[in-house]
């Protein structure tokens, strides 16, 4: 618990005061946010505002979880370090689709083939190291299997299981990204998220099969680790949102969006809980569906079923403020991250 504790202080504190850091370089650099013409009109006013601020939150949450394991000295551990480097290389891939964006002013950066590419690269890395480095219980981050509330079901060999994991960091890392349409919209939604993955990883820690076998217990390699990974990022997001939070003096960019679905994904994962993601996710996976169901009713009908895809800016065309929608859409992040939770525990409640 004290580990969770550190983490979540440092990177709190490292983002809460580097981000204004952040602002004043990036705004004497003129890294600005470009915007799209066919948005809604109340938009064009945040252009200019500095992006790549998901670069604090990434550095703010490695020195913390570093941090955290010298505060006494002990080891990192392989899944701890492993969802870092998920996060890292995909906040890599978000970085220089923000560098290009503003390289070349324009609101588009990487094109979306090479965007896809960086992020299949680092997720297959990913899903090949995650099956590996057995620990003395001959316990590995992952399993090549599914899961909900832990593993279930035949292994689905290492190619399906790449394909799927594949699937799981590209499909959030880009829910997220599709979400942060709004100040602090994507901050709020992944923060319930992360929260809840701290309480995961702690209680997974708790009821550890590797201390007490029984018919609950979890085989997972690093949970307290896990749960130290959550809070560093929680911490971080947290210092960054109070500068990002309407009206935003910074963006976080595809920068933050693809790190922290990346680290979501990542925690998922390792802690046995991939399915359960889509849960404790739901505004994120909510907002996605609007922009598939959007597409595909569009290339059928040639007709649009939201006045604006993703379903955020459909509200804003209906006359909500920004403000009423990013707060409705915490609430509903929250309610999506505590069904999770109580899908979570309910097997833990006495019958």
């Amino acid at each position: 618990m004290r580990d969770i504790l550190i983490a979540a202080a440092v990177g709190l504190l490292l983002s809460i005061f580097g981000t204004p850091l952040a602002i004043r370089l990036f705004s004497r650099r003129g890294y600005g946010q470009s915007i799209r013409e066919e948005g809604p009109s109340g938009h064009h006013d945040k252009r200019g505002t500095p992006t790549m601020g998901g670069t604090v939150i990434v550095i703010s949450a490695l020195i913390a979880y570093g941090v955290a394991h010298l505060i006494p000295p002990h080891e990192m551990t392989v899944s701890g370090l492993l969802v870092l480097f998920l996060m890292t290389g995909l906040g890599a891939v978000g970085f220089l689709d923000d560098f290009i964006k503003i390289y070349k002013q324009r609101s588009l950066g990487l094109r979306s083939g090479a965007k896809a590419l960086g992020q299949l690269i680092v997720g297959a890395v990913f899903a090949v190291l995650v099956t590996r480095f057995p620990d003395a219980y001959d316990i590995t981050p992952a399993e090549t299997r599914l899961s909900f509330l832990r593993d279930f079901g035949p292994s689905i060999g290492i190619f399906g299981f790449t394909v799927w994991v594949l699937i799981m960091i590209v499909g959030f890392s880009n829910a997220v990204n599709l979400t942060d349409g709004l100040d602090g919209l994507a901050s709020g939604a992944t923060g319930a998220v992360l929260a809840s993955y701290i309480l995961i990883g702690n209680w997974q820690l708790r009821n550890s099969c590797t201390a007490q076998l029984g018919p609950n217990c979890y085989w997972v390699r690093d949970p307290l680790d896990l749960a130290v990974v959550a809070a560093a990022v929680l911490g971080a997001l947290i210092g960054f949102l109070w500068w990002n939070a309407p009206p935003a003096k910074i963006f976080m960019g595809d920068t933050g969006s693809l790190a922290l679905g990346g680290v979501i994904a990542g925690l998922a994962i390792t802690t046995r809980t991939q399915l359960l993601l889509i849960i404790l996710a739901g505004m994120c996976v909510i907002i996605t569906m609007s922009v598939i169901i959007q597409v595909g009713f569009f290339k059928v009908t040639r007709k649009r079923v939201f006045r604006m895809a993703p379903l955020q800016h459909h509200f804003e065309l209906a006359g909500w403020a920004e403000t009423t929608i990013v707060v409705r859409f915490w609430i509903i992040a929250g309610l999506c991250a505590a069904a999770g939770l109580g899908l979570f525990y309910v097997e833990w409640v006495p019958k």
